[in-house]
C-alpha cells in the first residue's frame, strides 16, 4: 500500500482542475525548524505555488507557511523561496522535460512520511477552457451511468 505512513497535510485541487496532469514525483524540501512545526499544524497554502528549475536546482516559490505561533524573533518568512531536495538526475529529466514540451511543475499535495516533510510533484500541461468543460461532461456522463446501473434494468426515469 502506497499511503502507508502518509499523514497528508496540504492538497492542491485546484491543480488537478487546471492541468492536465502527466507525471508525479516525489521530492524533499529544505526547510526551518519552524516550518516544520507550522506545517504538523497543517498551517499550508499550495493555491499559487509552482516549481522551477534554476542552475541544476529545483526549487518551490510561492508555497505560503504560516509562521509558527510560538516562534519569537526565530519564526520564518512566510512566501520564502524553497529548495526542493531531488537526485541529480531527477531534476535534468524534470528539466528536459520542461524545456522541450513546455510542461510546467506544480506541486500537488504536501505531507509527512515517516517524520519527513515531502512534496508531490505534477508534472503537467493547462487545460484550456474547453478542455475542463470537457471533463465536467465525461464526469456527468459516467455518474448518469452508474445511477442507471444502480436502478436497475427495466427503472427508466420518469
Amino acid at each position: 500500500m502506497k499511503d502507508a505512513g502518509r499523514k497528508i497535510v496540504c492538497q492542491n485541487r485546484k491543480a488537478r482542475h487546471d492541468y492536465e496532469i502527466l507525471e508525479t514525483v516525489e521530492a524533499g524540501i529544505a526547510l526551518t525548524g519552524t516550518e516544520v512545526k507550522s506545517m504538523r499544524d497543517g498551517r499550508v497554502q499550495l493555491t499559487d505555488a509552482y516549481a522551477r528549475i534554476d542552475n541544476e536546482e529545483a526549487f518551490l516559490f510561492n508555497m505560503h507557511v504560516n509562521p509558527y505561533e510560538n516562534g519569537g524573533r526565530y519564526n520564518h518568512e512566510p512566501n520564502r523561496t524553497r529548495k526542493l531536495l531531488l537526485h541529480k538526475g531527477e531534476i535534468l529529466r524534470l528539466f528536459g522535460k520542461v524545456q522541450l514540451k513546455g510542461l510546467t511543475i506544480i506541486p500537488l499535495s504536501v505531507y509527512f512520511l515517516k517524520g519527513r516533510v515531502k512534496i508531490e510533484l505534477g508534472i503537467g500541461r493547462g487545460k484550456k477552457m474547453f478542455d475542463r468543460r470537457e471533463d465536467v461532461a465525461t464526469r456527468e456522463a459516467k455518474r448518469e451511468m452508474e445511477r442507471a446501473l444502480k436502478r436497475g434494468p427495466g427503472r427508466e426515469r420518469a
